[in-house]
Order: structure tokens, then C-alpha cells, then sequence
């Protein structure tokens, strides 16, 4: 009879701690289902390997890092210890708030990034003073092929620089290639009062016309003309939409063109800074 009682006794004191043990796994398996639901729809938005490879170590450290809450959940519950287990995650909590600050920041950004989608990899974009052409998109790091660098141009620097995801949510962000591919430049010169200034427009145009012949299907905006006064003569901004991969090529050979343009032509002349001496 006394066996029978301490069996009793073993069960009725386990019957409980099965319990907890059951709620927790249901709980366990409803948010495992909805990190599944979340896990596929952002695979859905990925593009790269690496990319991919992020969203599943991603949720996998969410299942795990859950799952250790539960643990400690029902070892706290099965000795009646509430307060205790209160003061620990009250602690814990705190503790992580302040340490994790800006990692969670940066996983919140990157979630932001692959859904909301302001930049893909490939696109030309400014982030606060940082140029560049997205090359990778990770869950701590944007990784941008520099522009300019050590000179003041729209070409790769050869640099990469790193920038951190939690800056995306405190930097402006600027894409090249939001809307397309292309983006307004200009071409300006500076020619003299004397000079014959329609003469000098329309080589500006014609040379804009030839070097964006090429991609003129592409893009719904014509060149144009604009006329500036300034102290010395008058600025000519040959304007145009061009690649935003090819700004500096395209903007050299316009360059030259018109340089060409002006030189063979009378009555047009650059303006720039000379003294000139008159005899008597």
C-alpha cells in the first residue's frame, strides 16, 4: 500500500511540471511557425546566397534565443520561484537593452532594407557623407564600393567602406537609381562677352546630343541649354541625363567636344583669367 502511495505522491508532484512543460512546447511551436511564416517571406525578398544565408542564421538565433527563455521559464515555474525569476529577466533584460542597442538597431535597419527595399545591390546611393555602389547588404553592415575617395569624382575608388545598418536610421539616404538608371550632369563653359553666344550654345548642344545619342531610348529627358551671367563672360551648362555608372566618361568626352567646337569656330572664345597688354 505504501508503494502505491509514493507512486501517487511521484505522479501527482510530476503531473505539473509535465504540464508546464507541454504549455511551453506549445508556445514553443506557435512562435516557431510564425518565425517560419517570417523566415519565407523574406527569403521571397532576397536575392544573393549570402543574403540568404543571413535570414537563416537570423532566425534560427530568434528560435534559440527563444527557446532558452522557455527553458529558464520552466525551471523558475516548477520551483515556485517567481520573484527570482522576475529579478532575472528584469536584469537580463536591462542588461541586454543596453549592450545590444545598436546591433538590434542595425537587425531592425536590415529587416527595413530587405523589405521595404530603398536601395538593392548594384544601386548608386549616398548615405550621409558616404558615396558609393552597393556591393553586399548584410545583417550588421552595408558594404559600399566607394566613390571619389582621394579625388572629387563619380568613379570607384577601389575602397570599400563598411556602414554600419544602425546609421540608417539616423543618415539621409540619396539613390542614384532610384526611379532608373540615370541621373541629370552638366557640362559647363565659360566663354567672353565678346563672343557670339548662340554660336556657342549650339556647339554646346550639339556636342551633348552626340556623346548621349546612345542612350537617348532610354530616358524621356532631351538636352538642354542654360545661360548664367558671371563677372568674366557668361556660363553655358550643356545639361543631360546620362548612366549614373558613367557620369565622369560621359561628361569628359562632352567636355572635349566642345572644347573641339569652340576652337574651330570664330567669334567663340573661352573666357579665363589672362591680362591683356595694349601697345600706346
Amino acid at each position: 500500500m505504501g508503494g502505491i502511495l509514493d507512486t501517487l505522491k511521484v505522479f501527482v508532484n510530476i503531473v505539473p511540471f509535465l504540464k508546464t512543460i507541454l504549455i511551453l512546447a506549445i508556445i514553443f511551436a506557435l512562435f516557431s511557425l510564425i518565425i517560419k511564416i517570417i523566415e519565407k517571406r523574406l527569403l521571397k525578398r532576397v536575392k544573393t546566397k549570402k543574403q540568404i544565408t543571413t535570414v537563416e542564421i537570423f532566425s534560427k538565433s530568434l528560435k534559440y534565443g527563444f527557446l532558452l527563455m522557455l527553458i529558464l521559464l520552466a525551471v523558475f515555474s516548477y520551483s515556485g520561484s517567481w520573484t527570482s525569476l522576475g529579478l532575472v529577466i528584469g536584469l537580463l533584460s536591462a542588461a541586454l537593452g543596453w549592450a545590444l542597442q545598436r546591433p538590434i538597431s542595425g537587425i531592425a535597419a536590415w529587416i527595413m532594407v530587405v523589405t521595404k527595399r530603398p536601395f538593392e545591390i548594384g544601386d548608386r546611393i549616398i548615405i550621409g557623407s558616404v558615396r558609393g555602389d552597393v556591393s553586399d547588404i548584410t545583417l550588421t553592415h552595408i558594404y559600399l564600393k566607394e566613390l571619389g575617395g582621394l579625388i572629387q569624382s563619380e568613379e570607384n575608388s577601389g575602397r570599400i567602406i563598411m556602414v554600419p545598418n544602425s546609421q540608417l536610421f539616423e543618415q539621409n539616404i540619396i539613390n542614384y537609381t532610384a526611379n532608373d538608371d540615370y541621373v541629370l550632369d552638366q557640362v559647363v563653359t565659360l566663354i567672353t562677352y565678346e563672343s557670339n553666344l548662340d554660336k556657342a550654345m549650339q556647339i554646346a548642344l550639339d556636342a551633348t546630343i552626340k556623346h548621349t545619342k546612345e542612350f537617348k531610348d532610354q530616358t524621356k529627358h532631351q538636352p538642354h541649354i542654360r545661360t548664367y551671367f558671371q563677372p568674366s563672360g557668361i556660363n553655358i551648362h550643356a545639361r543631360y541625363f546620362t548612366p549614373a555608372t558613367r557620369v565622369s566618361e560621359i561628361s569628359s568626352r562632352i567636355t572635349k567636344e566642345i572644347f573641339d567646337g569652340i576652337r574651330k569656330t570664330r567669334g567663340v572664345e573661352i573666357a579665363y583669367p589672362h591680362i591683356v597688354y595694349k601697345k600706346g
